[in-house]
């Protein structure tokens, strides 16, 4: 009986092909860490899911040339399977709310399953152009053909980044510190009022010597459309909690009349500088990116 076997030109373009993948999910992991509960296990997670994304984009190419037609329909099960990663990322990450310092809201955890399940996209277009370009360029040169596919891989690792970045809350507007004033047993922040729940004499001195607090401020009065958002303001304090930890008291408020949102607490890490720099990363949530004036601004000039 006879038997066929794989060609070492197919050979070399799956094995290029998952590498390059591969290497595009190690490259965008790092925009995922923050993202997740636990480093190791997290990292791990994207590692083994970007890799077998990797694999069905490398073999694509070559179960289409030999005519196996069969090998091909595995790619619809994959989009299948990454999809119920990002519900059980959804899920995970929604047992863990009553754990944090703060929620992080449904809006934020949503935004969250999606860039999980997303990335490993990248992995199997990179793969799978990789795949292609190396089919196409049919050259005699085992190594130009290399190059040509690790080349075309990186250019669509660059597209898709590209495509997918977010914008964040200190491309819409400005975050800066917040003066913190105590009256009695109310809490005001540039004149703004907090909270009145500060009565002990403890929780007021406390929050006088070791308090900090910044204002966002939008840049445009069309972006208080954003910055009103509920789950965008609660990714926002979320974020701030968890960057600095918090020793005993957070709050957030908005003004309703010059569309100001003020995020104070009491954190473990005294840093200013840290707590404006984490609000300003704090990414627009796609729930409040549907308004088309937030779609076309790009203030900070970054791609």
């Amino acid at each position: 009986m006879d038997q066929e076997f794989i060609s070492s030109e197919h050979i070399t373009m799956i094995m290029t092909a998952l590498i390059v993948g591969t290497l595009a999910r190690i490259l965008t992991i790092k925009e995922d860490i923050r993202q997740y509960p636990s480093y190791p296990n997290g990292y791990m997670i994207n590692l083994v899911t970007g890799f077998i994304a990797s694999a069905l984009g490398a073999v694509a190419i070559p179960a289409l040339m030999t005519k196996n037609f069969i090998a091909v329909t595995f790619l619809t099960l994959a989009v299948q399977q990454f999809r119920d990663v990002r519900k059980t990322e959804r899920e995970s990450l929604k047992d863990l709310e009553k754990t944090e310092y703060t929620f992080r809201g449904d809006a934020y955890i949503d935004g969250i399953a999606k860039t999980f399940e997303a990335r490993n996209y990248f992995s199997l277009i990179v793969s799978f152009v990789t795949a292609l370009t190396m089919q196409l360029a049919n050259t005699h040169s085992q190594i130009l053909s290399i190059l040509l596919g690790v080349f075309s891989g990186g250019i669509s690792l660059f597209l898709l980044k590209r495509f997918s970045k977010g914008k964040t809350i200190g491309d819409i507007a400005s975050v800066e510190k917040g003066k913190i004033d105590l009256k009695d047993s109310s809490l005001y922040v540039d004149g703004l009022f907090v909270t009145n729940l500060l009565g002990a004499e403890y929780a007021s001195e406390l929050f006088e010597k070791e308090g900090l607090a910044v204002v966002i401020k939008p840049n445009e009065d069309r972006f208080r459309v954003t910055l009103d958002h509920y789950g965008q303001r609660q990714a926002a304090l979320f974020e701030a909690t968890r960057a600095l930890g918090v020793k005993r008291y957070n709050f957030m408020r908005k003004d309703f009349v010059e569309g100001r949102v003020i995020i104070t607490l009491v954190p473990l890490v005294h840093d200013l500088d840290r707590l404006i720099e984490v609000v300003k990363k704090t990414p627009l949530l796609e729930s409040t990116r549907k308004n088309r004036d937030v779609l076309k601004t790009n203030l900070s000039g970054r791609e």
